[in-house]
């Protein structure tokens, strides 16, 4: 652990955070911000002394994928007309007045989507380089892109390897402390299930589960049920009904921490800054929670 990290544990004072449910007790993981480029090794520093043999180490994507150094600056994409046409008129107009309350998405989604501000031109630019029309086409939280946990104008991509990732956790995890866990990365967009069909519109899944649907995943996810968040990596074969037992109870465990940022604007309003003034030094000022241990009971 480098020195000013270990500063910034002692100044914010760790707290011990452990919740039950009727199935499991979940214990969030403490962190500082991990910086792009930094090793995320700092996870497993943290969580290895509060883990047990069987237990999952439920870990966040944005946090690896930062440690990854998978950030873009939206700034440096020029938006085309397809980008303002997916902007201004399919999100903000279609979806936000039409498709979205016709459909039932979520009222936060259809209220943000009505207020999209004009950088919004330069992220579906980003998705149309990086994804394309596919999945520039769904209304919000394109391709898995996550515009919060990064700093200024940047954005953070899916992880590299989201399966190799958890295999490397697992067995660092292993070395260090003899302990046998399960690490699995989830992405907080939904697997939908229609019928034995299991599918997500991100581009990448657990094998078990159909991928890379893009809008017609979230279109085709209105007539199913949604199971959880999606896994996009698991260490260690498991029945995937109880996967999404585990993915659902990190996932709610996350939302009731003080610190959660589910979204940009949960950026915005925890730092008190404009989305683009957001810098490392504020993200970094806080407690981040960027895995959650799963312990059946």
């Amino acid at each position: 652990m480098n020195q000013s990290k270990a500063g910034l544990f002692q100044k914010q004072e760790f707290m011990d955070l452990s919740m039950e449910n009727s199935h499991y007790k979940l214990i969030p993981v403490q962190t500082g911000y991990i910086k792009p480029g930094e090793p995320y090794d700092v996870i497993i520093e943290n969580a290895v002394n509060l883990l047990e043999d069987g237990d999952f180490l439920v870990v966040s994507e944005t946090p690896l994928a930062i440690s990854q150094g998978r950030l873009v600056d939206e700034t440096e994409f020029k938006p085309s007309i397809s980008a303002y046409f997916l902007a201004e008129i399919w999100s903000k107009f279609l979806w936000g007045y039409l498709l979205g309350p016709l459909l039932g998405i979520k009222k936060r989604t259809i209220k943000n989507l009505r207020k999209l501000p004009p950088e919004a031109r330069s992220h579906k630019e980003v998705i149309l380089n990086y994804y394309g029309w596919k999945h520039a086409l769904k209304p919000a939280s394109e391709a898995g892109v996550d515009l919060s946990n990064a700093p200024g104008t940047w954005v953070s991509l899916l992880p590299h390897d989201p399966q190799g990732l958890c295999e490397e956790m697992a067995l660092k995890i292993k070395i260090i402390s003899g302990k046998d866990v399960i690490v699995m990365i989830i992405d907080t967009d939904a697997t939908y299930k229609i019928g034995k069909m299991k599918f997500t519109s991100l581009p990448i899944s657990i094998k078990d589960i159909r991928n890379n649907l893009g809008i017609f995943g979230y279109l085709l996810g209105r007539l199913g049920d949604i199971m959880g968040p999606t896994p996009l990596g698991i260490s260690k074969h498991h029945k995937l009904d109880e996967i999404f037992q585990i993915a659902v109870a990190a996932e709610e465990c996350q939302k009731l921490l003080e610190n959660s940022m589910e979204t940009v604007y949960d950026m915005q309003e925890l730092l008190d800054g404009e989305v683009n003034t957001i810098t490392i030094s504020m993200l970094d000022s806080i407690i981040h929670n960027p895995a959650i241990i799963v312990r059946k009971v």
